[in-house]
């Protein structure tokens, strides 16, 4: 059998040209990204959601949901609800229960991932992004609140890496649902 074939950063040229060789190739704008499917993987069960401090973090966000649906992981996006609305995020707390594994996208502060982690029980896997003005130093803010959290059950990967979030949640969502069919 094939693999699937998933590729990141890649710009829409580098699509074209692969497309010639593999129509069935897929891209994924947003992230840039683009996926091969060969063989069909059935979807988990259990759920990966990924939660979006604001909308210039969606690229990345959209990194992780590409990432892990192509790994064979059911994924809910829940978007635009950073602290600055806390209230969006409040109104959400049905989808973060809902959800075995977390994965917050952040630039600026960074600070969803600590608000997030408060309010759950479950594995929380922060990225912070590049975006934001001021005193964000490239994402550096961000990525230094996130390890400083003080909530519990937070994991972090480097700046912008949606790509490594979705597989470490992809990793940890695999064996909840290979823990469960087994009993």
């Amino acid at each position: 059998h094939e693999n699937n074939i998933l590729a990141s950063r890649a710009e829409k040229e580098v699509y074209q040209r692969i497309k010639e060789i593999a129509p069935e190739a897929v891209y994924h704008e947003r992230p840039k990204m683009i996926f091969i499917e060969k063989q069909k993987l059935k979807k988990t069960k259990s759920k990966i959601l990924v939660v979006s401090g604001g909308t210039s973090d969606i690229p990345v966000a959209e990194e992780a949901v590409v990432t892990a649906e192509a790994l064979g992981n059911s994924v809910e996006r829940l978007y635009d609800v950073g602290v600055a609305g806390i209230h969006r995020l409040l109104g959400n707390l049905d989808k973060l229960n809902d959800a075995e594994v977390i994965i917050t996208v952040a630039g600026m502060e960074g600070a969803l991932a600590s608000v997030v982690g408060g309010l759950v029980d479950k594995p929380v896997i922060a990225v912070p992004t590049s975006v934001g003005y001021g005193a964000n130093f490239g994402g550096v803010s961000a990525l230094l609140t996130m390890l400083n959290s003080c909530a519990s059950g937070i994991g972090v990967v480097n700046i912008d890496n949606g790509f490594g979030a979705a597989y470490l949640a992809s990793t940890i969502n695999l064996q909840i649902e290979k823990a469960r069919k087994e009993g």
